[in-house]
């Protein structure tokens, strides 16, 4: 029989470090390199992923200093920043691109935490799908004559624990953006 609980943990798993993933790209008090990062621009008749065509920096907390490997990108990295639609500015200084954040108000501030939770619930209806298609596989094992009654009960119990645990840790780690988010 597959191992259907370590394959539904690890799939919890890595919901859970998308969501850590995508958190990032929220921003909170400071500048980071991971808000920028994803971005896609269109170089060379393809679109590509900043990170892949420019070293991003942070010289000083709420600013970032993006330069393109190749120098005639400049002006099409910009243009994808601001195309993002990040609430910030673009700035070309020659080769490099500084790119100016503005301080958080407090609407600002409960907005970005409205995108914390709306994320949050995603991730919560994505464990629960996992759940849903876990226990669809345990029943089809039961009902093939492979898992006894028993052993399906303690694992779908099993199952139903690695759902809370993962959506209690999801909690928390909205509750830690959350709170940076908050700090000034």
């Amino acid at each position: 029989m597959p191992d259907i609980l370590g394959d539904t943990k690890n799939h919890m798993q890595q919901i859970l470090d998308h969501f850590r993933l995508d958190l990032k790209s929220i921003r909170a008090g400071r500048a980071s390199p991971g808000l920028v990062e994803p971005i896609q621009v269109e170089v060379y008749g393809t679109q590509m992923r900043l990170k892949d065509i420019a070293n991003i920096s942070t010289p000083e907390p709420r600013q970032l200093l993006v330069t393109p490997f190749d120098a005639s990108n400049v002006h099409h990295c910009a243009r994808a920043i601001d195309k993002a639609n990040l609430g910030v500015t673009a700035v070309v200084e020659g080769k490099c691109i500084r790119v100016i954040f503005p301080e958080l108000d407090e609407n600002r501030r409960k907005d970005l935490i409205t995108q914390c939770h709306k994320k949050l619930e995603e991730t919560k209806v994505s464990i629960r799908n996992i759940r849903r298609d876990t226990n669809t596989k345990l029943k089809e094992e039961k009902d093939a004559g492979r898992l006894p009654e028993d052993q399906h009960k303690r694992e779908e119990k099993q199952v139903q624990d690695l759902t809370d645990k993962s959506c209690k840790d999801a909690d928390e780690i909205c509750a830690q953006k959350e709170k940076e988010i908050m700090s000034i």
